[in-house]
């Protein structure tokens, strides 16, 4: 097959898998492999002409950007705050893991002790190209999440250098316990030179704009490739230690254009992983598959149920990590690219050096990768939960800007069950909110501080409400990949411009929210004026046509606000989306007591006739 087609054919079912996974809500991961077995040994569709070593490099450079974009997300602050329970998880974890993973492979899997030792070496990793996505679908709260976060991009370079060492001890002439430590001080060293000094000329640079633009992200790529190569010159795989430090120096430099270049890297990280989560079991062959046994099954149940949870008791014996973090640790390890990566190069080096049992190293550790992410994947949610560590569901909203408007929505959310926060940086602008015991955060939105300490899992929309239509916008836009940008809404900009081509473009701000002339100003003025935020249930007899009938002309004698469906989830509403509701929904509105029209009671949707005692639709909630 041309090596175009076959590039195309691998690019397309990996993004596809990627997007059926996400349809599914399985792991990425498990379609990945599961495309790539039947694209590889079942059908041969994909069948390269690189030998182990060439795949091995290329495969290598795949990992290096991949490591080094896990890196990028590290944050010095989140170990000043946790650090704690990271440096046990990243200093203890790994030596503990390596000498029970090593003694389970022999013991439990009948592997001669250098496998057993090479095999202990390359589980020490937890994966965080599998950690990182199940994060983001788990809702865990910022605290349990950073720990899993930092053990897995930290340990996976660690595992590997482990794996090397090992590898080189037990094959390489004349190799013995001085050789190794040497290697490993090389490793440092080269770590050190290249990923730390060579990161932080990198950001020097940037910083001085020495560099365009529209060259840094692309040609950080090369630099990154290219201190993972010389790396690898002074040590074997020291490569994948370096990527990782040079990624945590950028990432903690306070660059001004850390997002694109953060963003340019994630897209980047998509790609390679779709490609080699389906080039990597494409190679496997049924020669592998059967060399597992009922030993490699029972392997890989202890690896699950003892080692791993004995790991993390004796890595967090003492530590003043909360018991059920400890507990969520226990199970949670998924393994990912890679030790599939380091596995496929071990394997056949091993075998090569007359370790036939090594056979066995490739096969094991993609069952236990399967089994891990299947196993971990579908339960990290709610086994979360049941811990109290994540979020149940995502179901409310985030007001930025406290107001008396803001007080009466938030009261009426509150009366319907749905999670609300205000946020505010004037202390004294919250202390209505916190007298109505509305949860709020005082503080700056954008700070480090409530990037930390602001849990916002639970929550499904941002509402920026301030006075200041450009810093909503800026919120909104800087929130919006945590959010959904299609759930982050500002309100309407003050004396807009009716010419369109004069507004701020919607790609600088957030959806306008309710109506286009719903502003601050507009909405306090309503309220003072005897408007209240109230609701009312539709119903086949009373619809979606017969409300806006009665209340009359949208967006100047009422204004709708969203609604709740009938299993509970808020919908805000905006103008510039879709927005239907349907008989079971509860709608949310600001209108005043007294309508135009014939008035009804929102609570049964009954007319009902102007008179002294019924004089308007009755208010859920008052400010």
């Amino acid at each position: 097959m041309h090596i175009a087609t076959l590039l195309l054919i691998i690019l397309a079912a990996g993004l596809s898998s990627q997007w059926l996974a996400a349809q599914i809500r399985l792991p990425a991961i498990v379609v990945l492999i599961s495309v790539g077995l039947i694209l590889g040994p079942v059908t041969g569709i994909i069948q390269l002409t690189l030998s182990q070593t060439e795949l091995g490099e290329l495969i290598g450079l795949g990992v290096a950007i991949i490591l080094f974009e896990g890196g990028m997300d590290l944050k010095i602050s989140e170990f000043k705050r946790i650090g704690f329970g990271i440096s046990r998880l990243t200093i203890l974890g790994p030596p503990i893991a390596w000498v029970l993973g090593g003694l389970a492979a022999h013991y439990v899997a009948g592997l001669s002790w250098p496998v057993a030792w090479v095999l202990g070496a390359i589980l020490v990793v937890t994966g965080p190209t599998v950690i990182l996505p199940l994060l983001r679908q788990a809702r865990l709260n910022k605290e349990s999440a950073s720990l899993l976060k930092w053990e897995g991009i930290v340990n996976d370079p660690t595992g590997v250098l482990l794996a090397v060492l090992t590898f080189q001890y037990f094959t390489l002439h004349g190799s013995g316990l001085t050789p190794t430590l040497i290697g490993l001080g090389a490793a440092i060293g080269a770590a050190a030179v290249f990923g730390g000094i060579g990161g932080w000329l990198t950001g020097w640079l940037y910083k001085r704009g020495s560099v365009p633009t529209h060259l840094k992200p692309p040609m950080l790529m090369v630099l990154v490739l290219g201190a993972y190569w010389l790396s690898n010159l002074v040590q074997h795989e020291a490569g994948l230690l370096t990527v990782t430090l040079m990624g945590l120096v950028i990432g903690n430099m306070k660059l001004v254009e850390i997002e694109p270049l953060r963003h340019f890297k994630e897209n980047l990280t998509i790609v390679l992983l779709s490609v080699l989560f389906i080039v990597i079991p494409s190679q496997l062959d049924f020669h592998h598959l059967e060399q597992l046994s009922w030993r490699s099954a029972l392997f890989v149940l202890v690896i699950l149920f003892w080692v791993r949870p004995l790991t993390i008791a004796l890595a967090t014996l003492g530590s003043s990590m909360r018991q059920q973090d400890k507990i969520l640790l226990a199970w949670i390890a998924p393994r990912g690219i890679v030790a599939a990566a380091t596995a496929g190069i071990f394997g056949p080096a091993l075998v090569a050096a007359g370790y036939s049992d090594a056979e066995q190293l490739l096969p094991i550790v993609f069952l236990i990768i399967i089994v891990t992410v299947l196993a971990h994947g579908l339960t990290l949610g709610r086994f979360a939960q049941r811990l109290g560590l994540a979020a149940k569901s995502e179901n409310g909203v985030l007001i930025v800007g406290a107001s008396p408007w803001t007080l009466a929505l938030a009261q009426t959310l509150k009366e319907l069950k749905i999670d609300v926060i205000v946020v505010d940086g004037a202390y004294q602008r919250l202390k209505p909110i916190r007298m109505n015991n509305i949860n709020s955060y005082y503080g700056e939105i954008l700070s480090e501080h409530a990037e930390h300490e602001l849990e916002t899992e639970h929550l499904s929309y941002l509402l920026c409400t301030t006075d200041n239509d450009y810093y909503n916008a800026l919120v909104c836009k800087a929130q919006g990949q945590h959010f959904g940008h299609h759930r982050t809404f500002q309100l309407a900009t003050h004396q807009e411009s009716s010419k369109e081509h004069k507004r701020l473009p919607l790609q600088q701000r957030g959806y306008f929210a309710f109506d286009a002339a719903a502003n601050l100003g507009t909405l306090n003025q309503h309220l003072a004026n005897g408007w209240k935020v109230q609701k009312t249930k539709l119903s086949k007899d009373f619809e979606w046509a017969n409300m806006k009938e009665r209340l009359g002309k949208a967006g100047q004698d009422w204004l709708l606000l969203g609604g709740v469906s009938p299993d509970g989830m808020l919908h805000l509403r905006s103008t510039e989306q879709n927005f239907t509701a349907k008989a079971g929904w509860t709608l949310l509105y600001f209108a005043p007591l007294a309508t135009k029209k014939d008035n009804f009671n929102p609570e049964d949707s009954s007319p009902k006739l102007n008179n002294a005692s019924s004089t308007g639709i009755e208010p859920v909630t008052a400010p």
